[in-house]
């Protein structure tokens, strides 16, 4: 970059990546920095589907009517039985969905609105061995929200990681503050930091804002034991992959962990607290949400429930996570476990006659036909309409310039497509995320499905492992 912009002064000495490619979309209907109670929301779903690497049909160990403190055993997987996977609040369980192949969907507990936990007995972390450590979080449930890299799978319990990586901001449309979410969980956040630096024999990198003017929060600035590296740049800088690939990247057969921060003050209250404490503080967000706001809930919260009629009208679309690579919901169903953010915005089914032909301001587009390039910081009021069907797979140079990767996108799908194992390797598969390439997606002339190629890339390379 021949201009780099200035460090902010909060970062001091510290070395800051400043990343070019990227592009940051401005969307109407952020959550504003308040947040209120969840007595209203009474139905929480443990979605196995949401646990990469896991079997579809696990075990599960209750029925319907059974009663269950927070942190009883719900199911775990048949293929490693030390997996387990545990209520999020104390209640009755009143479902167990099944989905295609009788496949299990999720496991529906409803809360008695009077949480109840499972005591547990944690060693003490700076004394334990590592593998007494590991039997623990696993025992306790905690473990499932520990992914590795390559695949985001549910971490291998035999694996030792090179590092382990979270990033305490999100730079996608809409996404949640996590320096407001963190305010009340600082200890948490640091204890769960001081168990995982128990887990790898390299660091805890904890990748921070370097964007604004305002400090990151203090519970990450005054983080112990852990790299700290600033971050500046548009989206995707704060996905933690984008992170991984500048810190250090994943080679050969490295094996990298990743946690979100909600989840890295999760494990934390294990220790401190001595329960699983599944609290979530989720964002509800997009400009079909009357008065967007942050929630005080726990994983897997019913959508219905967290909206609370909150919604301005009828056709639209319900997302769990971001409009760039979150999963479609309906109404009926649960919030993601690994997601903090539930975004609401139009369906985009209106026909627009010769809408493509006028350069107008009104959408967000990396193209320079749009007007709207030259107004920067403007915000949109987005809908679904993707502007254009399935085209030509043709190289445009896009790709490189919204990824702030030193990977070649384009040819590493047509890799992909083309079912071509050692390019996929050659070319970086292992270091990309669903998250970091839906900003090539979103930029893409030829609306090719980026995220569902990469998946199934990912799926060849599992199948050859």
């Amino acid at each position: 970059m021949l201009f780099k912009p200035k460090k902010p002064q909060y970062t001091g000495s510290s070395k800051v990546y400043f990343l070019k490619q990227g592009y940051n979309i401005n969307v109407v209907g952020a959550a504003s920095k308040s947040s209120t109670s969840n007595e209203w929301i009474k139905t929480f779903g443990i979605q196995p589907p949401n646990f990469r690497g896991i079997v579809p049909i696990p075990k599960v160990v209750v029925e319907e009517g059974d009663q269950v403190l927070a942190g009883d055993l719900l199911f775990y997987d048949k293929k490693r039985p030390e997996l387990k996977f545990v209520s999020p609040v104390s209640g009755k369980v009143v479902g167990v969905q099944r989905g295609l192949r009788r496949s299990i969907k999720e496991i529906v507990v409803e809360f008695d609105g009077d949480i109840k936990y499972k005591q547990l007995n944690p060693p003490d972390f700076n004394k334990c061995k590592r593998e007494d450590l590991v039997e623990f979080l696993l025992d306790a449930g905690a473990w499932p929200f520990i992914r590795q890299r390559p695949y985001n799978e549910v971490a291998d319990k035999t694996s030792v990681p090179k590092n382990i990586f979270i990033s305490t901001f999100d730079t996608a449309p809409l996404a949640p503050d996590l320096n407001f979410i963190i305010q009340e969980k600082g200890d948490a956040f640091q204890t769960g930091l001081d168990v995982l630096t128990k887990l790898t024999p390299g660091s805890v990198h904890v990748g921070l804002d370097a964007n604004g003017k305002v400090a990151p929060a203090a519970a990450f600035r005054s983080a112990e034991n852990v790299k700290k590296h600033y971050f500046n740049g548009k989206h995707p800088v704060g996905n933690v992959g984008v992170q991984i690939h500048h810190v250090a990247p994943i080679r050969g057969n490295d094996k990298v962990w990743t946690l979100n921060v909600q989840d890295v003050a999760m494990i934390g209250d294990l220790f401190n607290k001595k329960v699983f404490n599944a609290e979530r503080t989720v964002a509800i967000v997009g400009s079909e949400v009357r008065g967007p706001k942050y929630i005080h809930t726990y994983i897997g919260a019913k959508i219905s429930e967290l909206l609370n009629d909150e919604v301005v009208n009828t056709n639209v679309r319900y997302i769990s996570g971001d409009v760039l690579s979150g999963e479609q919901k309906i109404k009926g169903e649960f919030l993601n476990a690994f997601d903090d953010q539930l975004t609401v915005i139009p369906e985009g089914n209106a026909f627009e006659m010769f809408g493509w032909l006028f350069p107008g301001t009104n959408r967000p587009s990396i193209s320079k036909t749009y007007l709207n390039h030259i107004f920067r910081n403007r915000i949109f009021n987005v809908t679904t309409n993707t502007r254009g069907e399935k085209r030509s797979f043709v190289v445009t140079g896009e790709y490189e310039s919204v990824l702030p990767m030193n990977i070649l996108p384009q040819h590493l799908m047509k890799a992909i497509v083309t079912s071509d194992i050692e390019q996929m390797e050659g070319l970086g598969i292992n270091e990309l995320e669903g998250e970091d390439i839906a900003i090539c997606e979103f930029a893409c002339t030829s609306k090719q499905p980026l995220q569902q190629i990469l998946h199934e890339g990912q799926e060849m390379l599992i199948e050859q492992a």
